[in-house]
């Protein structure tokens, strides 16, 4: 028995909620939504799910120890295939799994910019599906508040990046009010305009 409540308790970390999150908008796509546009400049809702369901399968890869060179262009392009939502499912639940084995958050992992620790890629990966969790609602229209406790998880993580728009990756930071709402503190960070 208690190895069964261990079990589910690994299932409620911030990235398997933030991977829920996501999952949860991924099924509210229409048919006709995959070409609609999103927040992020120049990424249809395809082209952002595709992103996220790239970045998963990345996860048990460089869990075990491989370098980007080693896995080279395996994941490029488009990683979504006929069936979107399988696709991404299946990334998503590997990733997850992979994340789960005991001691995951302790290895060195080797990203483009150098070697981090697992928690520290588990970090970054949970604050990414977060606010691309409300970029994919903006884009679908629906289900654009975001839980709470994900929110105050993505914010102390990208609190701490600095001005994110010197990586080129996203827009400047965009000023606020001083008693705005987390998730609009959040959004504004990484340069998007949060809808009251």
């Amino acid at each position: 028995m208690a190895h069964r409540r261990q079990s589910r308790q690994a299932t409620h970390t911030p990235y398997a909620e933030a991977l829920a999150a996501f999952d949860e908008r991924v099924r509210l796509i229409a048919p006709g939504q995959w070409g609609d546009t999103t927040p992020c400049a120049d990424w249809s809702v395809r082209d952002l799910v595709n992103h996220i369901t790239g970045e998963q399968l990345w996860v048990p890869e460089l869990l075990m120890g491989a370098t980007i060179s080693e896995v080279g262009g395996r994941f490029d392009g488009d990683v979504l295939g006929d069936d979107p939502i399988a696709a991404w499912t299946s990334a998503a639940e590997a990733a997850r799994t992979a994340f789960a084995v005991p001691g995951a958050t302790e290895l060195t992992v080797h990203l483009s910019f150098g070697d981090v620790s697992g928690q520290s890629y588990l970090d970054q990966l949970t604050a990414d599906l977060v606010v691309h969790a409300w970029d994919l609602a903006e884009g679908i229209r629906q289900h654009t508040r975001l839980p709470d406790e994900l929110v105050d998880y993505a914010l102390g993580e990208v609190g701490g990046y600095g001005d994110l728009s010197a990586s080129g990756l996203f827009d400047p930071p965009l000023p606020v009010p001083a008693d705005a709402s987390p998730q609009t503190r959040l959004l504004a960070l990484t340069g998007r305009r949060d809808r009251p």
